[in-house]
C-alpha cells in the first residue's frame, strides 16, 4: 500500500475520528498538522487535483477568515488565502498515492485505501 498521509487538526472532531478510523484499519498514517506546518500554494494545488475539487470547495465556509474572502471563484486568489490562513481549509484530508479524500464523513477515506 502506498504511504498514507492525513492533514490533521487535533482539535477537530471529524479529524480525530478519521485518524482513529485509519488506525482501527491498521493504518498508521503520516500526520501533518497543517495549522503548525501550513501548506504552500503548490501543495494546495496538488491536493485539489488529487481530491478532484475546486478551490472554493476546499474552503470551510463557516470559518471567520473565509467569511472575509471577497466573492470570487478565482482559484489563484482562494489558494493564496488558504496558504496564508490554513484554518480555512476543510479537514481532514487523507492522501493515499495519487488519490485523496475529505474525511467528511470519516468513512469516505476508506474508498482510497
Amino acid at each position: 500500500m502506498p504511504k498514507v498521509t492525513i492533514y490533521h487538526n487535533p482539535r477537530c472532531t471529524k479529524s480525530r475520528q478519521t485518524l482513529s478510523l485509519l488506525r482501527d484499519n491498521e493504518i498508521e498514517p503520516e500526520i501533518v498538522e497543517y495549522l503548525k506546518t501550513p501548506l504552500n500554494q503548490e501543495e494546495i494545488r496538488q491536493l485539489l487535483k488529487k481530491l478532484g475539487l475546486s478551490a472554493s470547495e476546499l474552503i470551510r465556509k463557516k470559518e471567520h477568515k473565509a467569511l472575509e474572502l471577497p466573492e470570487t471563484d478565482d482559484s489563484d486568489t482562494l489558494i493564496a488565502r488558504m496558504a496564508e490562513f490554513p484554518q480555512i481549509i476543510e479537514r481532514p484530508i487523507v492522501v493515499c498515492g495519487r488519490k485523496a479524500k475529505l474525511g467528511r464523513p470519516p468513512e469516505q477515506v476508506l474508498d482510497i485505501l
